[in-house]
């Protein structure tokens, strides 16, 4: 498992850029951003090097910040990679949450799923999946 900074954020002009001034006020390295909206809010989930202090710092101003567990599956990078994977955890009765996908090379892609089931990982492993840990994701 892989923590993600996930920080709800009033859809309005001006109010990301509140939010990463604050990470970057503490201090904090973020590495990736996804964003997610309605009319009203946006959810904004962050990897970055210190996802708790990023949280503390976030809830000091005044945001609704938390650390949550996402996992982070390697898929090799090509037509029907991420089919497998899902078809995979749909067989063994996985529901997933959510999920977004990027890539840092050219043979694999991460995808990242928030998942309801942590006992998965050791049939993804046995498929011949590997997993992301914290360390590799901001070494990368």
């Amino acid at each position: 498992m892989i923590s993600q900074l996930t920080v709800f954020i009033e859809n309005q002009k001006g109010h990301l850029a509140k939010v990463c001034r604050t990470v970057a006020d503490a201090n904090i390295n973020m590495r990736a951003l996804f964003l997610a909206d309605t009319e009203d809010f946006g959810i904004a989930r962050i990897f970055c090097d210190r996802p708790a202090d990023a949280a503390l710092a976030l809830k000091d101003a005044g945001y609704r910040a938390k650390v949550i567990d996402v996992l982070g599956v390697r898929v090799p990078d090509r037509e029907g990679g991420l089919a497998e994977l899902l078809e995979l955890l749909d067989k063994h009765g996985v529901n997933v949450e959510y999920g977004y996908c990027f890539s840092l090379e050219r043979d694999y892609a991460i995808d990242v799923l928030k998942i309801d089931d942590e006992s998965v990982e050791a049939t993804l492993i046995e498929a011949g999946y590997s997993l992301v840990s914290d360390e590799e994701l901001y070494q990368a």
